[in-house]
């Protein structure tokens, strides 16, 4: 159980999330905080219960901060705020209902005054959404803090963020309930599922979604394994021999995400999110503008021109992304020569050394595509920020994009190159398999070992400070030391990297595993591994996130289902280039181009009206949701009914005041 905190009103409450502000921040600005979070909502405030967490006996020797405060909410008042954010809750009848208050005791599980009904994730997810749609009433500027400007309606939270006044929100562990998903998920080394419920329980559907992704694309690579090791093992010497691979290759790229779509949407449907609406967008802490009214909420925020945004996308992003595209290729060609290099040396004097001499350059190659993977990030990062975008969604898609697109470039630039230009199917199997391998084991490097490390390094740091302690009285010292040692953890940065990677591996195997049919035994394997280093960064290096409630895994579908449009292309192709099939088009080449073209273009078409014949969602599911549906419209018109068939309407948004002339603000 998690240790009970005391609110300035004598309410003792179960500390969820951990509020840490500078260390030099006004006192006038703290109070102002806090009595803005403690205060009735229908004054504004959030209504929580907040307290300024114990420094501990020492703490000053240790430069710790103060400013770190505890903050919860009544049992009453989270499931206000469950009604409030629109959250799904299994009813009586087995459907997922939105929950109300009105409504309470019809929904399973609910019993008492339901202290147990919510799980402590949505309960974190909660107070998050509560801290953030905090709002400045009349406030001019932040007290204490006069260069930080508001306004009516102004998120504070985001404000402060902004300013570098509120260092950091995040949720806390419940030290039992990890222990638990901890032995149950990567402890001992099992052949069984992942516990995704467990996981979605405790850190949302959002990181449950993905577990759920990386463990269905691992079983979906097993039909591909089980073929391509006898493949691989007969046809070793034969390079020219994967017509049969390639053409297996191009439905199973298309089937496995097409299944994918109706296995997530079954786990978002029993976890409540898959017809959850989503919430109304607030702008982004680091967007800024010039200030004015926003015309859908009446708000004043700021303004940017979308016309001077798409100026600094197309006419300083593009140029600097192909830029990049342009040393990605040059680099390329500088490989080609290393490797013509090692290949001649080779062939004069064939031995054991010279041998080893032919895959340096791909060694090589590989880690220095890891390397201007890293570089670039970076550099897009900083790129989609200037580009200044009002919502997080918005900038995470323009991120995304000119991630995907180098890395893409990147990774698979030269493979096109052996394949089509060079049309060497020996140097495409050799450099698939080294470029697979160094980054697979670059990766486990990065995401295994190096984490492991910094916990163990960590581990000693707070035994250290607990042992100077040991011998002094602090009734708070458990929970003190648990919040400051995961104040120090690393943020967790979301599922961005974990799906490049996972769509990287899919682009490997999609693309080329008919030359090198081993392909899908390497990420299998790597998988396995990347489950359980994956559950330990989540569970020991990372502070804990907060819940995302996601039905699905976004932009990363149609990332990886272009890349199963450019597998069928590329598939076709090889098939075409193969030596069985150009025997039967010895006296016209073009006949064998148009043939080629004709059947890449029917298995597309194949593949668009198999996407449509398989439902996204499934059939019971689809019922189950128009019954909810019906049912809502019928108690709507009965609410009107009863109303004498008048609706309310809305009130009128506040008329921002026009006061102060309009300046340039970042949120």
């Amino acid at each position: 159980m998690q240790e009970s905190s005391v609110d300035s009103s004598g309410t003792r409450f179960t500390p969820l999330v951990v509020v840490e502000l500078a260390s030099d921040t006004a006192e006038e600005t703290i109070a102002w905080l806090l009595s803005r979070i403690r205060d009735l909502q229908n004054n504004g405030g959030s209504e929580l219960l907040v307290e300024q967490m114990g420094s501990g006996v020492g703490a000053e020797e240790e430069k710790e901060n103060p400013n770190m405060f505890l903050v919860g909410a009544s049992w009453q008042r989270m499931l206000v705020g469950a009604e409030e954010i629109g959250l799904f809750k299994e009813y009586n009848d087995g459907s997922m209902r939105g929950f109300t208050c009105a409504n309470k005791h019809n929904f399973k599980d609910f019993k008492g005054d339901g202290d147990s009904f919510l799980s402590m994730a949505e309960c974190q997810y909660i107070i998050k959404h509560e801290l953030d749609t905090l709002r400045a009433k009349d406030e001019t500027h932040v007290p204490g803090h006069t260069s930080a400007k508001l306004y009516p309606g102004k998120s504070i939270v985001r404000r402060l963020q902004s300013k570098g006044i509120l260092i950091q929100i995040f949720p806390l562990h419940e030290k039992e309930e990890l222990k638990r998903l901890t032995f149950s998920w990567y402890n001992k080394v099992k052949l069984s599922l992942q516990p995704l419920d467990e996981i979605r329980h405790y850190y949302g559907e959002g990181q449950a979604l993905y577990f759920g992704f990386l463990e269905y694309f691992t079983f979906a690579l097993v039909p591909m394994a089980l073929i391509g090791v006898p493949y691989y093992l007969f046809d070793w010497e034969d390079y020219d021999k994967y017509v049969i691979f390639a053409a297996f290759n191009l439905v199973w790229c298309t089937v496995i995400l097409e299944l994918w779509k109706r296995c997530s949407a079954s786990l978002a449907y029993r976890w409540g999110t898959l017809s959850r609406k989503k919430a109304f967008e607030e702008p982004r802490p680091g967007f800024h503008g010039v200030l004015g009214f926003n015309p859908v909420t009446g708000r004043e925020e700021p303004l940017y021109p979308n016309a001077k945004r798409q100026l600094r996308v197309w006419l300083v992003s593009l140029p600097f992304v192909l830029l990049c595209l342009y040393l990605s290729m040059y680099i390329m060609m500088i490989y080609f020569q290393m490797e013509g290099w090692a290949l001649t040396v080779n062939d004069e004097d064939p031995t054991f050394w010279t041998g080893v001499l032919v895959f340096i350059p791909s060694i090589i190659y590989a880690v220095v595509i890891e390397i201007m993977n890293i570089i670039y990030r970076y550099a897009a990062e900083f790129l989609t920020e200037w580009e200044n975008h009002r919502l997080e969604s918005s900038h995470q898609n323009h991120l995304i994009l000119k991630v995907l697109v180098f890395n893409f470039f990147n990774c698979f630039a030269s493979l096109f190159y052996i394949a089509f230009v060079m049309q060497d199917m020996l140097l495409l199997r050799q450099s698939l398999a080294t470029l697979l391998i160094t980054s697979q084991i670059l990766n486990q490097f990065m995401e295994a070992f190096l984490p492991y490390w910094l916990q163990r390094r960590r581990n000693k740091k707070m035994i250290r400070k607990v042992q100077k302690r040991k011998n002094m009285e602090d009734k708070q010292l458990p929970l003190t030391e648990q919040v400051r040692l995961e104040a120090d953890m690393s943020v967790y940065l979301g599922t961005f990297d974990d799906y490049l990677e996972l769509f990287l591996l899919f682009g490997y195997v999609s693309l080329f595993s008919c030359v090198y049919p081993l392909a899908a035994v390497l990420v299998v394997l790597n998988n396995i591994t990347e489950v359980y280093s994956d559950a330990f960064k989540m569970c020991r290096v990372f502070k804990r996130p907060f819940s995302d409630p996601a039905a699905n895994i976004g932009v990363w579908q149609l990332a990886f289902e272009a890349m199963s449009v450019i597998a069928v292309v590329t598939n076709c192709a090889l098939i075409g280039m193969s030596p069985q099939v150009k025997a039967y088009f010895q006296e016209s080449e073009q006949q064998l181009i148009i043939w080629t073209v004709a059947i890449e273009h029917g298995l597309l078409a194949f593949k668009f009206i198999l996407t449509f014949l398989i439902p996204d969602v499934p059939k019971h599911i689809q019922i189950n949701l128009a019954r909810l549906e019906f049912e809502s419209l019928e108690a709507l018109k009965r609410k009107r009914e009863l109303h004498g068939g008048k609706c309310w309407k809305p009130r009128s948004s506040a008329r921002p005041s026009s006061e102060e002339e309009r300046r340039s603000y970042r949120y």
